[in-house]
C-alpha cells in the first residue's frame, strides 16, 4: 500500500521534549509530515515510535550547531519528502549553570550558545529556504525570549542570543517579501521545562504553563496569513484568533 502524499513537511528541532516534541504531537495529529532531530538518540527514537503512528516521521539526532548534521538532516528529509515548508528553530542553549554574570562568562561557552540559538537557525534558514521559495510558500517560525528584549541579570549569554535571533528575524522577512515565505518571532513565555529548571535550580516552576498548553498557539500560526510578526504564545491563546491577528 502507498503512503498518501504530504501536503505539509515541518522541520522540528530539539523536538525530543519539551516545547518542540508538545508541538509536534499537535501538527501529526493534522497529517502534516514530521522531520525531527534533538542531541539524544534515544528520546527522540521514542518521539518518532510514537508520531509515526499519526504521521510520517523522519528523525535524525545529532546537533543544529554541526554543519555537517544540517546537512545531511535537510537532505534526508528532501529525499523522505521531496520537502520541507516549515521550519521551526526551537532547539536552544542555555550556556553553563548557575549562570554567570556577563564579565565571568566565558568567551567560549558564549561562542556555543551563539552557535546553537543564532547561527543553528540562520544555517537552517539557508538550506530549507530554496525549496520553499520553489513552491512560493513557507513557515519559518524562531522561538525567542522575553531575555532577548529584558535585561535580567546572570541571563546576559542567552539573552543577547535571542536578541540576535529576533533581529536576524526581521531582517529576513524584508528580504523575503513577496515570496509567500513568512517569518514569525514567538515567546513561548515561561514554561516549567527541563531547560527552565536548569536555569533556576531549586526554584519551584510548577505554577508555570507547562509545554502542552503552549503548543496550540503554534497550530495557529500554520494559518496565520501576515509576513511577519512577533507573537507571546501565551498570549494568543488567552484572545480570539482575529484579536490576535489583527496587530
Amino acid at each position: 500500500m502507498t503512503t498518501p502524499p504530504t501536503k505539509h513537511v515541518a522541520l522540528i528541532t530539539g523536538s525530543s521534549q519539551g516545547l518542540g516534541l508538545s508541538i509536534a504531537r499537535l501538527f501529526a495529529r493534522r497529517g502534516i509530515g514530521l522531520v525531527l532531530t534533538a542531541r539524544r538518540a534515544e528520546p527522540l527514537e521514542s518521539a518518532r515510535h510514537e508520531l509515526s503512528q499519526l504521521t510520517r516521521v523522519l528523525a535524525l539526532p545529532g546537533d543544529v550547531a554541526d554543519e555537517a548534521h544540517v546537512t545531511r538532516l535537510v537532505s534526508s528529509a528532501r529525499d523522505t519528502f521531496g520537502f520541507i515548508d516549515v521550519l521551526i528553530n526551537n532547539a536552544s542553549e542555555l550556556g553553563p549553570t548557575p549562570m554567570p554574570e556577563l564579565v565571568e562568562l566565558d568567551p567560549a561557552e558564549f561562542s556555543k550558545i551563539l552557535e546553537v540559538n543564532l547561527v543553528a537557525p540562520l544555517r537552517l534558514t539557508q538550506h530549507v529556504l530554496p525549496m520553499m521559495r520553489a513552491r512560493a510558500e513557507g513557515l519559518i517560525v524562531n522561538i525567542t525570549s522575553d531575555a532577548g528584549i529584558q535585561a535580567y541579570p546572570t541571563w546576559g549569554g542567552y539573552g543577547s542570543s535571542k536578541a540576535g535571533l529576533e533581529h536576524l528575524s526581521r531582517v529576513l522577512a524584508a528580504e523575503v517579501e513577496g515570496s509567500g515565505v513568512r517569518v514569525f518571532v514567538v515567546d513561548p513565555g515561561d514554561m516549567d521545562t527541563a531547560m527552565h529548571r536548569a536555569a533556576e535550580p531549586g526554584v519551584d516552576l510548577s505554577h508555570l504553563a507547562t509545554p502542552e498548553v503552549v503548543a496550540p498557539a503554534f497550530v495557529r500560526l500554520l494559518d496565520e496569513p501576515a509576513q511577519f510578526a512577533r507573537f507571546e504564545a501565551q498570549q494568543m491563546l488567552q484572545a480570539p484568533a482575529r484579536e490576535v491577528f489583527s496587530q
